[in-house]
């Protein structure tokens, strides 16, 4: 069956989520960031994480921007930056602008063209996906964001996954779902989509019993994956 709609994670996806803190280490007035922005990018990404799976499992669901905050809360923390307000507001503030990786906009616009639905599919709360989307200026190259808000549990929770059916019609098979997490792309394999890992960093892949159907470095040849 032939790819109809191609559904995107959003964080560390479509969007740099280690933009804030690089951004943040190069203003003079949180110059201390400079040698551990990158540690703290790093932590504050996998606690976030982390805390979504916890409150999936505890039945604990609280809207992305608090598990941000607190994620971000440890990462300074762990630093030996958890005395410096300013800093941790600003770091907030930039996660409101994160920059799109440079492929993305084409790539969107391909997937467009070529009549192929596109979406957002993400932890994100309706209000921060908003943000990221008109900064990085690709609301015009997507059909809908979809938020996990509307069913109040984070991914991988199937219930999230159904949602795109719900709004596109869409047989699971129809759907190419693509995500820079490994674990994300193997439960929406395990859940029946067509999947692409977007694996910027080279990891692993991951030790489950589902697997991405195919692994890229970025998002450039996603329309080829679509069937473009």
């Amino acid at each position: 069956m032939p790819i109809t709609t191609c559904i995107f994670d959003a964080y560390g996806t479509l969007f740099d989520v280690a933009a804030a803190a690089r951004q943040a280490a190069q203003e003079p007035a949180h110059a201390k960031l400079r040698e551990t922005w990158a540690e703290v990018a790093a932590h504050w990404r996998l606690k976030q994480l982390q805390y979504t799976w916890l409150r999936a499992v505890m039945d604990q669901h609280a809207d992305f921007w608090e598990v941000t905050q607190n994620g971000l809360d440890w990462a300074l923390e762990a630093a030996g930056l958890q005395g410096d307000a300013a800093l941790r507001q600003r770091l907030l503030d930039l996660y409101w602008e994160l920059q799109c990786y440079p492929e993305v906009p084409e790539m969107l616009a391909a997937l467009r063209n070529g009549g192929r639905q596109t979406a957002i599919l993400s932890n994100g709360s309706p209000a921060m996906l908003d943000g990221a989307v008109r900064s990085a200026g690709i609301a015009n190259v997507l059909d809908d964001i979809l938020s996990v808000e509307s069913v109040g549990v984070f991914k991988p929770d199937s219930r999230v996954y159904d949602l795109v059916g719900a709004r596109f019609g869409c047989a699971p098979e129809e759907v190419l779902f693509v995500s820079s997490n490994g674990w994300d792309a193997a439960a929406a394999s395990c859940y029946g989509f067509r999947t692409a890992w977007v694996n910027r960093a080279g990891e692993p892949v991951d030790r489950l019993p589902w697997t991405p159907d195919t692994i890229l470095s970025d998002l450039t040849t996603i329309p080829a994956e679509a069937g473009l």
